[in-house]
């Protein structure tokens, strides 16, 4: 593989052909259709222009006269190969920025990199950025009947919904496009010319032989003339042709244009025209039809001639349906109707010398670089060396260009045994499965090439072997096989030349990746960091980004969140920079930005993260939102919005039931459900998970220490607590020897769980102690506040000991906080049926019998329980900050108490006495 080179971004421009742009050029002498026009001129009022009508009625003439004197124009022609949706994507964005001088740089960009999840992601950035663009724009679409892909249709649908309102799009086609026609029609947002108007006048069919003919026919016999054909633009045109070459009578050629349809048409074109040229003209014309487009070189190619330009414009002075496809008349092409018929005659005609006709093609495309045009006529010629030579010329850079369809279909016209003669293809076929994640074929694509080189005694050199072995490199750290990843990984970087970039990233990467996931982050982060300088320099910047993405993920879990944050946002830097937003990388990036804000209880940023990360999956798997809607449920439980996260919840189920999912995958999503089963008690839902939840057999990576704790959690709520110390203490050992000090921080949260449930006050103060300190580094709140009501309490005992670090107390500050705004029970605001029941309790106090506190009293005591301060509970109870020291006061003396510490006490007490473990 061959570095990329600096010219990327004009050769990815070079790849779109430039007639294929540009809008037709207004012939002389063609007649001015001020009916038609007059009718256009209020395009700009309307969503979609819809000229619709069959081949030959000047649809194209028509909208090259109404474009001719317009700036804010784009023009698209489109051909058979842009049923691809990503070659449809470039070239109707390119349109747009010609239209409008480059305005839309960033949608381009992704465009020519296919660098978006779907067409309709594409055009979203498309309207972001033609947002402030404030003055009438203009998108034609020419031959829009050629679409028939479902895909590209529900896109137009799409772009038709929200394009803004100062953009027209205009559709040339034979047919009723499938794009929701009749609503738009409903809402006075179509105007429509269809056959019936397109057809031409009397006046102006006089007018056009007028233009054609030197001897004009009389009024009266041109309007019959007109009749014969009901106006057919196309028939009038052969008539007039057929006046010049032939002594046959113009209404004889009328009558018989009359009487036949389009399946006979053939049948007059060779009988009118074709037999009525010189042989060399017809020669000429059957050889120039298997182009598409075409120019002088391609002509001097295909036919010899030297001076094929002066030839193409001898035929369009001739009237032979020849068509100018840029301003500067470099560019030809034939009218449809009889580019179909040349075509046709050209296979009875010249069928032996057919295949050497688009061999020729495809070279001289390949001369103008164009391969993409080259490999169509490689395939129309059947002929599958040069299909090889191209690919093996050109398909690396294609790759990297994600042409990943225009590949697929190349590969599997290739017969198996060239493809096996040609090593790297094989390889290039592994790739294309892997980089449109189907990842169950590559191995056995690899495997197959393999046993078909060797059985044709095909060696494969140290480079190729060690090509082989990155892309299996990367299939087995996807499956989980860290051990198998990181041998593949070492042989290849072994043997890998210096050149073979793209291949030694890829070993790079899974090289860090399996440190990674061997819980040495110490190793693993300069490897990422190494594998991202690397990638970045080769513009390699997919996996720039996931080297980033891993270096994020091992810095928080080392404890260093704030740095893995900055680091986050140099990938997102680079997402915006290099267009990358609609891949599902982007999502990743997302999510753990979501985690990150979640344990800084940053609620209202996780959830728009969360939320945006799952706009970027919109048009991939449903399954991928797993990670997405697990955090947004986590949200919620930090919130103690029991709901939301139920419904949240409930979506995640749904998806763990349909798929199979990475063991990471089911550990994130199965923390939400254990936090979630703990917070309700739901202690039979969690005995079944734990019944059938796999076990891993170490806890010496963050991914499966996660797995332990959530095991952890449901042993301790199910009053397993010899079973869950066990763990815990494993847990701990490891990640203390392998410095996952955001997953010792985790651990020992539960180790206070544990200790308390147990009644071992003094250890579960000393953990929480620790995890305070560990949380100055963290920056862990959420992970605090999850544990509810028995974390307040420990948190309000230490604060009133008065013995915690400064940092520490304000972070024990935080914490109450958060867990008194979402999580503070119902009993803790002492309502009236708390009251009720406490009055009517045998044990009260005599003094809380005789001397009751209001309801208001009861409220501030609820409060002061829950560690608000005067001024927050003034808040909490929108009264003035007075008033609320005189219910102090009051219900101090009824009470019996002299300060708050023991107003606190007495709250416990009676807590206890209701039955509530405090």
């Amino acid at each position: 593989m061959q570095d990329r080179p600096e010219s990327y971004h004009a050769g990815l421009m070079n790849m779109l052909i430039p007639s294929k742009l540009s809008r037709p050029v207004r012939l002389q002498n063609t007649v001015a259709r001020d009916r038609l026009l007059t009718k256009l001129s209020a395009a700009y009022n309307y969503r979609l222009v819809l000229i619709n009508g069959p081949a030959g009625y000047g649809k194209t003439t028509l909208l090259a006269q109404w474009a001719a004197e317009k700036t804010d124009l784009g023009w698209f022609s489109l051909d058979e190969s842009d049923n691809q949706p990503e070659r449809f994507a470039s070239y109707l964005v390119a349109a747009l920025q010609q239209a409008t001088g480059g305005h839309c740089g960033k949608s381009e960009i992704m465009s020519q990199k296919h660098q978006y999840a779907s067409l309709s992601a594409l055009f979203a950035q498309l309207f972001i950025e033609l947002s402030d663009w404030n003055t009438p724009l203009y998108l034609v679409i020419d031959d829009y009947h050629l679409i028939s892909n479902a895909q590209i249709h529900e896109a137009m649908r799409f772009f038709l919904r929200h394009q803004p309102d100062n953009l027209t799009v205009v559709l040339l086609s034979r047919t009723l496009p499938p794009l929701g026609i009749a609503n738009m029609r409903v809402r006075d947002q179509l105007l429509e010319i269809n056959m019936r108007q397109l057809a031409f006048t009397h006046q102006e069919a006089q007018q056009f032989f007028n233009h054609r003919l030197s001897s004009p026919f009389a009024e009266g016999e041109s309007h019959q003339l007109c009749d014969e054909v009901e106006g057919w633009p196309t028939a009038l045109q052969l008539i007039a042709l057929s006046a010049r070459q032939s002594a046959s009578s113009a209404q004889a050629s009328a009558k018989r244009l009359g009487r036949i349809n389009a399946a006979h048409l053939s049948d007059y074109l060779a009988d009118e025209v074709l037999d009525h040229v010189d042989a060399k003209t017809r020669d000429f014309l059957l050889r120039c039809s298997v182009l598409r487009s075409m120019n002088d070189v391609l002509i001097m190619n295909l036919t010899g001639e030297e001076n094929g330009q002066q030839q193409l414009e001898e035929l369009e002075r001739q009237g032979l349906f020849i068509h100018r496809m840029d301003s500067y008349g470099e560019w030809f092409c034939f009218h449809p109707l009889f580019a179909q018929f040349l075509r046709q005659r050209c296979q009875w005609e010249l069928a032996q010398e057919l295949p050497n006709l688009h061999r020729t093609a495809a070279m001289g495309w390949m001369d103008l670089g164009f391969p993409a045009e080259a490999i169509h006529h490689a395939l129309a010629a059947g002929d599958v060396e040069m299909l090889r030579d191209v690919l093996m010329q050109h398909a690396w850079a294609l790759f990297h260009q994600s042409e990943l369809s225009l590949l697929e279909e190349c590969i599997q016209a290739l017969p198996y045994e060239k493809l096996i003669q040609n090593p790297r293809l094989a390889l290039l076929q592994a790739w294309l499965a892997q980089s449109q994640h189907r990842y169950g074929e590559v191995e056995t694509l690899l495997t197959r090439a393999e046993q078909g080189m060797s059985e044709q005694q095909i060696e494969i050199d140290d480079e190729l072997s060690a090509e082989f072995d990155a892309l299996r490199a990367q299939v087995a750290i996807n499956a989980g096989k860290p051990e198998e990843a990181e041998y593949l990984a070492t042989e290849a970087l072994r043997k890998l030349p210096i050149g073979s970039y793209y291949s030694r990233i890829v070993a790079s990467s899974v090289i860090g990746e399996v440190h990674h996931c061997k819980g040495d982050l110490a190793r693993a982060l300069p490897m990422m960091q190494q594998t991202e300088q690397v990638a970045r320099r080769h513009q390699a910047y997919h996996y720039a980004l996931w080297a980033m993405l891993q270096q994020s993920e091992i810095l928080i879990a080392q404890g260093f969140l704030q740095a893995a944050y900055e680091t986050q946002d140099k990938a997102f830097e680079l997402i915006y920079e290099q267009h990358l937003e609609q891949l599902p990388m982007h999502e990743f990036l997302l999510r753990i930005r979501a985690q990150l804000l979640w344990s800084w209880a940053r609620l209202d940023e996780a959830e728009d993260a969360a939320r945006n990360g799952l706009k970027v999956l919109e048009n991939y798997d449903p399954q991928q939102q797993l990670q997405c809607l697990a955090l947004l449920t986590k949200c919620a439980l930090a919130r103690g919005d029991m709901d939301n996260a139920g419904s949240w919840l409930r979506r995640c189920e749904n998806l763990l039931l349909s798929g199979n999912y990475h063991r990471d995958w089911q550990t994130n999503a199965d923390k939400s459900r254990v936090i979630y089963w703990q917070m309700t008690g739901d202690k039979t839902a969690a005995a079944n998970w734990l019944m059938q939840a796999e076990k891993p057999a170490m806890a010496d990576n963050h991914f499966l220490q996660g797995q332990w704790r959530n095991i952890a959690r449901v042993q301790i709520l199910l009053g397993k607590y010899a079973e869950a110390e066990v763990v815990l203490d494993e847990l701990n050992e490891e990640a203390r020897r392998l410095r996952l000090t955001s997953d010792l921080n985790r651990n020992l949260l539960l180790c206070n769980l544990l200790y308390w449930h147990t009644d071992r006050k003094s250890e579960a103060q000393k953990v929480l102690i620790e995890a305070l300190s560990l949380s100055n580094r963290t920056g862990f709140v959420s992970h605090f506040v999850i544990e509810g009501e028995i974390m307040a309490q420990q948190l309000r005992q230490l604060l009133q000991l008065n013995t915690l670090p400064e940092l520490d107390q304000h972070r024990a500050q935080r914490i109450l906080r958060d867990i008194n705004q979402h999580h503070r029970h119902k009993y803790a605001h002492f309502d009236e049926s708390f009251v009720e029941k406490l009055l009517n309790h045998p044990q009260v106090p005599e003094l809380i019998r005789t001397s009751p506190l209001t309801q208001r009293e009861w409220q501030v005591l609820g409060l002061i329980y829950s560690g608000y301060s005067n001024e927050q509970i003034a808040g909490e109870l929108d009264v003035a900050a007075t008033t609320i020291k005189t219910h102090i006061r009051n219900l101090y003396q009824k009470l019996g108490v002299a300060h708050r510490q023991e107003a606190v006490q007495q709250a416990q007490q009676i807590m206890k006495m209701m039955g509530y473990g405090v």
